[in-house]
């Protein structure tokens, strides 16, 4: 008997089994993979394991979700594929709360961004499960520089003691804020464009009530928002940094 893939995916797998694994993930990182860490390191490191293991596979499996449902719309019911990746990133967004609400319990930004991821996902899966379409095209959006983003922060914290690391660095900064630009700053805004215009219409209202979408857009623009200004500075910071190393040069000569 040939098994359909999107049934093994997603019949077996629980958000408390999601949550689990990410659990043994991220203490088998900040207590043995990363037990040559400094104290201070580990639990950023430790966090980065997670989103390493959320943010390609979650990306992969959103989009194999939204294409095993050839009749996907922006209010289409969910499949049960699709709940399951809902509850993958839900397990995942959970795990990396608690992170930062024990660790760094000051750090609001962070903290509020996934309560409010929490609060689009959760929303879609359990209250009204319909627009999954919808939040895994989002989501494959947000996801789909993860695995850049943490390569360069683990660079990015050790540089200060590693010179590989310090040169993995300054090397994926550029191409790494360049992709990031293109997709928080064009693909992404575009995307919210066409999700207002359908939800704007009215013709969901019936399964997706207008105080529910927008404030599903109201969340993803203050996350685009934010994203922007954060890829910004960080531009801004490369510019500054290669300007003093090239005058540094200049004095040298």
């Amino acid at each position: 008997m040939k098994m359909d893939f999107t049934t093994l995916i997603s019949s077996p797998p629980t958000l408390p089994l999601f949550f689990t694994m990410f659990l043994t993930i991220y203490l088998l990182a900040h207590f043995i993979f990363f037990r040559n860490w400094s104290p201070k390191l580990r639990p950023e490191a430790a966090s980065c394991s997670i989103s390493l293991a959320h943010g390609t596979p979650a990306a992969i499996l959103a989009a194999l979700a939204i294409i095993s449902d050839p009749t996907h719309q922006f209010a289409s019911p969910n499949t049960q594929f699709q709940n399951s990746v809902l509850e993958y990133s839900i397990a995942y967004f959970l795990m990396d709360l608690s992170h930062y609400l024990t660790f760094y319990p000051k750090d609001i930004l962070f903290i509020s961004h996934h309560l409010a991821t929490l609060y689009v996902f959760v929303t879609c899966r359990y209250l009204v499960s319909h627009g999954a379409y919808v939040v895994l095209v989002l989501l494959i959006l947000a996801e789909i520089t993860s695995l850049f983003q943490n390569i360069w922060t683990l660079a990015g914290a050790r540089k200060g003691e590693s010179e590989v690391a310090h040169q993995v660095f300054d090397l994926m900064s550029p191409p790494f804020y360049a992709l990031y630009s293109v997709v928080r700053g064009f693909a992404a805004p575009l995307f919210v464009y066409k999700m207002i215009g359908f939800y704007s219409s009215g013709v969901a209202d019936n399964v997706v009530p207008k105080w529910l979408w927008v404030s599903w857009v109201f969340v993803v623009v203050m996350a685009i928002s934010v994203s922007v200004l954060w890829v910004s500075n960080n531009w801004i910071e490369l510019y500054r940094e290669r300007m003093f190393r090239v005058e540094k040069e200049k004095k040298f000569r």
